[in-house]
């Protein structure tokens, strides 16, 4: 029992180190199609030097996708 007290406070640990390491911003954009929307969303992400992940899509008479935009703070956002 102690054992498992001791990986639960280092896995709690570990994980918020890890929050205070990184963040994410939400973004959404609009364009005709599926394919116009994905590559805005990954040219934002590219500028920062960051990874992204399309949280939700919707589509009428354009697409509106959105995604969060996952920024590390140990490189600043920035690519050299």
């Amino acid at each position: 029992m102690k054992n498992l007290k001791s990986v639960l406070l280092a896995s709690t640990a570990a994980l918020s180190l890890l929050s205070f390491g990184s963040f994410a911003q939400s973004v959404s954009v609009t364009d005709s199609t599926l394919d116009g929307a994905e590559a805005q969303i990954a040219a934002i992400a590219q500028q920062s030097g960051s990874d992204y992940q399309i949280t939700g899509a919707s589509s009428q008479n354009y697409v509106r996708m959105t995604a969060n935009i996952h920024h590390s703070m140990s490189h600043g956002g920035l690519k050299n």
